[in-house]
């Protein structure tokens, strides 16, 4: 174990337990290999590497962004830590104390202590249970009565901003996607979770509405001293809400650090397609050239080496063969920039810095972030 795994100030009377120096949540070397099988005795032929060997820690009060291309583990990461299925290897350290272990934090404790706010808002609901009563759900299955569940419902749907009168007893499709999106969200705050892991949260709403959302995120993480694990592909977004970012491409983390380091000053050629690929808010500045060709190579057979080889533009002979390393995450401080590229390590200085965000759409919209 390192040494924030081992420093553990436990007080289990106290919702803090580790102190607030103790990260929220600490993900040491997970993995998760989905097995292939194939043939008449249905034997695993090959297996899909979605999550690689990633390590990283989460900080009491912070917002830990999350972005990379589809299919590069993002969501099979939040489910890991939501152990909505199994890892393969590693572990999971929640305010010190370890998960799923002998004398650590039981699967009950996690479920309270950690919640998640899916993409689909829609199929993340049952259409057959007005919205009052699938808040309540959960406080009922953890022992309050029927009438503290209700009141709890009630104070959570006029905390996100929908009035208990008007909406407690509305189902799902009676809801617009922003409406039903704000009872996700009072769901996943009724069992007083400490960190909210939000998987795509406003990627499927209108723009005008997703500026709500995401103000309302920052008044209940304020209010409720929440921490934030935000999964996006909209980086925009990713910039106002984060106050670190995390960037995956197959599998692994190529970049982690301070959200206006990665913006401001990307170490990772792939770091830096992502941001190129923004769109601008002025029309005369346009991409003539794509900053990132190709599809991602095939995660049951990734390539040797470094795994953007095939589509990096800075390619070398010694990425194709060894494996370029990330640092040790768990012992960096906060403010530690890191990216797994050999070039970076090498002082080539081959990364520039992308043409800073256009925040004027974001100022219309109301955002406050």
């Amino acid at each position: 174990m390192t040494d924030l795994i081992d420093a553990i100030d436990a007080s289990p009377d106290s919702r803090d337990r580790g102190g607030p120096a103790q990260p929220m949540l600490i993900v040491e070397n997970i993995k998760k290999y989905f097995p292939i099988r194939a043939g008449l005795l249905n034997r695993q032929v090959a297996e899909v590497k979605a999550v690689d060997d990633i390590s990283f820690y989460v900080l009491k009060g912070e917002t830990l962004g999350i972005v990379g291309e589809s299919g590069c583990g993002k969501s099979t990461l939040a489910r890991l830590l939501m152990y909505l299925i199994d890892k393969d290897e590693g572990h999971l350290i929640l305010d010190g104390d370890p998960v799923g272990e002998k004398l650590g934090v039981a699967l009950d404790g996690l479920r309270r202590s950690l919640q998640m706010v899916f993409q689909d808002s829609y199929s993340s609901l049952n259409p057959r249970l007005p919205i009052e009563q699938s808040i309540a759900y959960g406080p009922k299955v953890q022992g309050a009565s029927s009438k503290q569940a209700k009141e709890q419902a009630r104070a959570l749907l006029d905390k996100v901003g929908l009035k208990p009168d008007r909406f407690g007893q509305r189902y799902p499709h009676e809801l617009s996607g922003g409406q039903k999106q704000r009872v996700n969200i009072a769901r996943a705050l009724a069992l007083d979770p400490r960190l909210l892991i939000l998987d795509e949260a406003v990627s499927a709403l209108d723009k005008s509405v997703e500026a709500q959302v995401l103000n309302l995120l920052g008044d209940l993480k304020e209010q409720l001293n929440l921490t934030y694990i935000f999964i996006s592909h909209d980086l925009h977004v990713v910039r106002y809400i984060s106050d670190r970012v995390l960037v995956m491409y197959l599998g692994q983390v190529v970049e982690i650090g301070p959200v206006d380091k990665i913006y401001d000053a990307p170490k990772h050629p792939y770091t830096r397609a992502l941001l190129e690929c923004r769109l601008s808010m002025d029309p005369a500045d346009r991409v003539e050239v794509a900053p990132l060709a190709g599809d991602p190579p095939n995660p049951v057979n990734p390539p040797s080496g470094c795994r953007f080889h095939t589509r990096c533009p800075h390619v070398e002979e010694v990425c194709m063969s060894k494996a370029p390393a990330l640092g040790d995450v768990l012992r960096s401080t906060p403010d530690t920039h890191l990216a797994a590229c050999h070039m970076v390590h090498a002082g080539s200085g081959h990364t520039k810095a992308p043409k800073p965000a256009d925040a004027m759409m974001w100022a219309n919209l109301g955002v406050t972030l």
